[in-house]
Protein backbone atom coordinates (compact mmCIF):
# COMPACT_ATOMS: atom_id res chain seq x y z
CA UNK A 1 0.00 0.00 0.00
CA UNK A 2 2.50 2.83 0.49
CA UNK A 3 4.44 1.66 -2.64
CA UNK A 4 1.53 1.71 -4.55
CA UNK A 5 0.31 5.30 -2.71
CA UNK A 6 3.98 6.31 -2.96
CA UNK A 7 4.08 7.49 0.50
CA UNK A 8 7.20 8.73 2.03
CA UNK A 9 6.76 6.67 5.18
CA UNK A 10 6.07 3.22 6.11
CA UNK A 11 2.81 1.50 6.65
CA UNK A 12 2.53 -0.94 9.58
CA UNK A 13 0.57 -4.26 9.58
CA UNK A 14 -0.80 -6.09 12.44
CA UNK A 15 -3.97 -8.36 10.63
CA UNK A 16 -3.59 -10.33 13.81
CA UNK A 17 -3.99 -7.29 15.85
CA UNK A 18 -1.06 -9.16 17.93
CA UNK A 19 1.07 -5.17 18.31
CA UNK A 20 -2.77 -3.92 19.13
CA UNK A 21 -3.52 -6.23 21.73
CA UNK A 22 -0.28 -5.67 23.36
CA UNK A 23 0.11 -1.88 23.16
CA UNK A 24 -3.67 -1.50 24.30
CA UNK A 25 -4.50 0.58 21.70
CA UNK A 26 -8.05 1.37 20.49
CA UNK A 27 -10.22 -0.78 18.50
CA UNK A 28 -13.94 -1.37 17.38
CA UNK A 29 -16.29 -3.71 15.81
CA UNK A 30 -18.32 -2.96 12.37
CA UNK A 31 -20.37 -6.22 10.67
CA UNK A 32 -17.92 -8.67 12.41
CA UNK A 33 -14.96 -6.97 11.55
CA UNK A 34 -12.15 -5.57 14.60
CA UNK A 35 -10.76 -2.36 13.31
CA UNK A 36 -8.63 -0.34 14.78
CA UNK A 37 -9.04 3.01 15.56
CA UNK A 38 -7.53 5.77 13.57
CA UNK A 39 -4.04 6.92 15.16
CA UNK A 40 -0.56 8.25 14.09
CA UNK A 41 2.71 7.02 15.40
CA UNK A 42 6.30 8.18 15.80
CA UNK A 43 8.58 5.58 16.01
CA UNK A 44 12.50 6.42 15.91
CA UNK A 45 14.95 3.69 16.34
CA UNK A 46 12.80 0.77 17.16
CA UNK A 47 11.00 2.81 20.08
CA UNK A 48 7.81 4.15 19.93
CA UNK A 49 8.21 8.23 20.49
CA UNK A 50 5.14 9.51 20.14
CA UNK A 51 1.08 8.23 19.43
CA UNK A 52 -1.27 10.49 18.09
CA UNK A 53 -5.01 10.16 19.27
CA UNK A 54 -7.41 10.57 18.92
CA UNK A 55 -6.65 11.74 15.04
CA UNK A 56 -9.17 14.78 15.23
CA UNK A 57 -9.94 16.46 13.20
CA UNK A 58 -8.49 14.32 10.39
CA UNK A 59 -8.09 17.38 7.97
CA UNK A 60 -5.54 18.71 10.86
CA UNK A 61 -3.81 15.42 12.03
CA UNK A 62 -0.95 15.94 8.98
CA UNK A 63 -0.02 18.88 10.46
CA UNK A 64 -0.44 18.33 13.86
CA UNK A 65 2.25 15.67 13.26
CA UNK A 66 4.41 17.65 11.32
CA UNK A 67 4.28 20.20 14.25
CA UNK A 68 5.30 18.27 16.57
CA UNK A 69 8.14 16.91 14.32
CA UNK A 70 9.53 20.30 13.60
CA UNK A 71 9.70 20.72 17.57
CA UNK A 72 11.17 17.09 18.06
CA UNK A 73 13.73 16.69 15.29
CA UNK A 74 15.78 13.72 15.41
CA UNK A 75 19.06 14.33 17.05
CA UNK A 76 22.48 14.53 14.58
CA UNK A 77 24.72 12.15 15.88
CA UNK A 78 28.47 12.97 15.58
CA UNK A 79 30.98 11.18 13.41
Amino acid sequence: MARRLQLPFEILTDAEFKLCDQLHFPTFEVDGMRLLKRLTMVVRGGRIEHVFYPVFPPNESAEQVLRWLRKHPIPIQPK
